[in-house]
């Protein structure tokens, strides 16, 4: 009778928390000054360097955007009304100009109210194809570059649910567009229609151990509606406006053609679907395709892919990645596993690539067979190309040169690394166009070239290497020397010419895009001039600190003083992080954090802070480490806690806090860390949790980087999830969560039945439900909205913190079991 009434108690406590009717707020003027600005438009340059592309967006969507239709189906989220993805980001403006020029023009004849998106180049780049969403559809549009002239090719009846919505043809006058098919029949609504039985699911034994995947279908109903939704019947469309037929209503995902543009691959979705994966895995067939859509042979045919084996380097069997080959007119390549695609299964030889050249009626011919699993080809021509493979358990990563054309000529080795240390990064290898218009190594006799970020010890210096195919070795032709400035190397224009695109930054210096002529010295021509729309952080105090955790482990976090910062005074404290995994301490200890970087505070960050007295540690480190046979997980929390310990210590002993105000927060797998570090310790005063998954045993076949599911340790999952430790919450914690989060293992219920039990046990913590958001936000009223919440609770727990408690110091640190 004790334990019924004990029960009955905590259901009342469960069923009467008190709800606010709150309208969305804003956060205080210090705070919207900088999260209200005007952005500097996103820049496409074409591969010559010649033409730059001016790309203008709102910073954020709207609420009533956020509020249209919207059907979640098989891992896709599409505005059945405007036929495209619901949450697509749009361009609002475009301008041009040639990199050599000044001043950009404006182009003219854009549709009002222009909502543009999926821009697409043309072959010989004087064009690029984009799509225009309207209150009723999308339409296709073209963009003349050197005219600065934009006009409609089509109605409003494109199909853009799907992706790959838009393709040119090598003349340049054509594209294939995915259209409306004329037989789609009316959608079902599911609210209102009546069942004609239940939904049954089945197993015949199989193990399928899936992630936890959101937006699946789960009905007939929403079967029936996927399938009208991703119908298209594909077009050809010229640049002067004709359309003819050119395939028929079918599901079609992938188009791709041929690097010579004589053929094109399509890929279709047949049924059977699945309740369990989204449409990524279900059956699917590639066909090739002439010019004039007549069919020339399938060339895949995959399965429903519900059930592999078990690990994060399990894949399925047959062929897979099927693409083609950049430096040969019409050859397809793809992978098959040779284990099965079971990992736990000894092999010499992981996977296998294959090639088949056009007319794709021969045998297909074995070029490479990887020790690893298959990671990828830069093609070069006939005798050389780059391949990759890796073991994501042991963070490995093998580079090998190889030749095509002969198969029995042992690929050569060039790098053998831990993939997460950034220290022995070589870099990636420079491409540039062939002539078919592909992407392939940039090759000059045996040299390829090397462009790399440049992570070392004494800092970030990035650097253009020549690399010998022969002798193995590198030569450094360029890197960078800024000290108090961070230049980027985006891509080379010329590399016989030694033309760069590079940007430059410094922390008050917004980015800027560059052409540098590493033949010459000092030779750099300046091609954008944004200015910096955050005025008000242009005197801010930033630095990167470095310090050691308790096991000498060493550590690094960004450190940010208060606009108003005055020496000698203890400031209140945001500790903001995210935890990451890694399999050595040598790599978790690496400085990757440039302190040159421009201060951006977009959306989620805790910068905004600084205006309002607060010291701000951002991107603190938090690496959990697992050597030899131990995973990281095995002691999640201990090096948790010890993370934060750190941190905190570090930035006290600089004399710059009080340790008795510092706060905690996180998004996605930061908030999961955030309510573990309160749960297990006494070192904050308050914290802040987004978007977070709580409760691990909804999540039983693996998380993160855990591959073990729960019934091989729950001991590990129990541990490590804050639900099952609520009731030693007694930090004040502010829980944030979008209503339509489709991250996956982030769903909604994680907060809001994380809040349920905090609030059974008497916990002070306050639940935030923002309307339509997904995993991370987007409208402009919801992030107001969210700031404003973070400022509030901040304020109360923190900086206003009742001043008679004792404060925390470093030798009173409590940690909790």
């Amino acid at each position: 009778m004790k334990h019924l009434i004990q029960l009955f108690t905590l259901f009342i406590a469960f069923g009467s928390y008190a709800q606010e009717n709150l309208t969305y707020q804003q956060p205080p003027d210090e705070i919207l000054e900088l999260a209200d600005v005007e952005l500097a438009p996103g820049v496409q340059i074409d591969s010559k360097g010649e033409h730059m592309v001016l790309l203008y967006r709102d910073q954020y969507k709207s609420i009533a955007e956020l509020s249209e239709t919207e059907l979640r189906l098989a891992g896709l989220r599409i505005n059945p009304v405007t036929n495209i993805g619901s949450r697509t980001r749009y361009i609002t403006n475009i301008k041009v100009k040639k990199t050599s020029d000044k001043d950009a023009k404006q182009v003219s004849g854009l549709p009002a109210n222009a909502r543009l998106s999926s821009f697409s180049w043309s072959p010989d780049e004087s064009m690029i194809a984009c799509l225009n969403t309207t209150a009723s559809g999308v339409e296709v549009w073209v963009l003349h570059i050197a005219e600065a002239q934009a006009t409609k090719l089509t109605k409003a009846t494109v199909n853009a649910n799907m992706g790959s919505t838009i393709n040119w043809f090598k003349d340049n006058k054509n594209l294939l567009v995915k259209m409306l098919p004329s037989n789609r029949k009316p959608l079902i609504d599911s609210a209102i229609a009546v069942p004609t039985g239940p939904t049954v699911s089945v197993s015949d034994g199989s193990k399928a151990q899936n992630r936890t995947y959101q937006d699946l279908l789960k009905t007939p109903n929403d079967e029936f509606n996927f399938e009208q939704l991703a119908l298209s019947e594909i077009k050809k469309v010229s640049i002067n406006g004709t359309i003819n037929d050119f395939l028929n209503p079918e599901m079609y995902r992938g188009i791709s053609f041929s690097p010579d543009g004589n053929f094109v691959k399509v890929m279709k979705i047949k049924r059977p679907y699945s309740y369990l994966v989204t449409y990524t895995r279900f059956p699917n067939e590639s066909i090739i395709y002439d010019m004039n859509g007549k069919t020339i042979t399938t060339v895949n045919d995959v399965p429903l892919d519900e059930v592999r084996p078990k690990g994060f380097m399990a894949t399925r069997k047959g062929k897979r990645g099927m693409s083609w080959r950049g430096d040969q007119p019409a050859t397809l390549v793809w992978t098959e596993a040779l284990d099965n695609g079971d990992p736990a299964i000894d092999v010499e030889f992981r996977d296998a690539v294959y090639e088949l050249k056009a007319p794709f009626n021969g045998q297909p011919k074995q070029i490479l067979k990887t020790k690893q699993r298959f990671g990828g080809i830069e093609w070069g021509n006939e005798t050389t190309a780059i391949a990759y493979d890796y073991w994501r358990n042991t963070r490995n990563l093998k580079t090998y040169v190889f030749n095509p054309s002969n198969p029995k000529e042992t690929p050569k080795v060039i790098s053998d690394r831990n993939y997460q240390d950034n220290y022995s990064n070589p870099g990636n290898f420079v491409s540039s166009k062939n002539k078919y218009g592909q992407s392939t190594l940039e090759i000059n006799g045996d040299k390829l070239y090397l462009m790399g970020d440049g992570y070392t010890k004494e800092g970030q210096f990035p650097f253009i290497d020549e690399y010998n195919i022969k002798s193995n070795k590198t030569k450094r032709l360029y890197q960078s020397e800024y000290k108090e400035k961070l230049e980027s190397l985006n891509s080379a224009i010329d590399m016989k010419k030694g033309e760069i695109l590079v940007r430059i930054e410094s922390p008050t210096e917004y980015p800027n895009y560059y052409i540098r002529n590493i033949n010459k010295k000092n030779n750099l021509i300046a091609i954008t001039a944004f200015d910096n729309p955050f005025k008000s952080l242009e005197k801010i105090n930033k630095r990167v600190i470095s310090y050691k955790r308790d096991d000498g482990l060493g550590l690094e976090g960004t450190l940010y003083l208060p606009l108003d910062y005055e020496e000698g005074k203890k400031y209140p404290m945001i500790l903001w992080a995210y935890p990451r995994e890694y399999k050595d301490k040598s790599s978790a200890s690496q400085s990757t954090t440039n302190p040159n970087k421009f201060v951006y505070p977009s959306w989620g960050s805790p910068i905004y802070w600084v205006t309002r007295g607060y010291v701000i540690l951002d991107k603190a480190a938090f690496p959990i480490v697992g050597e030899g046979s131990d995973e990281p997980n095995d002691s999640f929390r201990t090096q948790l806690v010890a993370n934060g310990k750190a941190a905190i210590d570090a930035v006290d002993e600089l004399g710059y806090i009080d340790r008795n105000k510092v706060a905690v927060g996180g998004h996605s797998y930061g908030a999961f860390m955030t309510a573990n570090l309160l749960s297990h310790s006494d070192l904050y005063a308050a914290g802040i949790a987004r978007s977070g998954a709580y409760n691990r045993t909804l999540t039983p076949f693996g998380f993160q980087s855990e591959e073990r599911s729960y019934w091989e340790a729950p001991e590990v999952y129990n541990n490590m999830s804050p639900f099952m430790h609520a009731d030693k919450m007694k930090t004040p914690l502010l829980l944030i969560h979008g209503v339509a989060d489709n991250n996956s293992g982030t769903y909604p219920l994680q907060s809001e039945r994380y809040f349920n039990a905090l609030k059974g046990l008497g916990a002070t913590v306050r639940l935030v439900m923002l309307p339509k958001e997904s995993h991370g936000y987007s409208a402009k009223e919801s992030i107001m909205h969210m700031l404003w919440e973070q400022d509030e609770w901040l304020e109360k727990h923190v900086k206003n913190k009742n001043e008679e408690e004792e404060p925390i110091t470093n030798d009173e640190t409590k940690l909790k079991n």
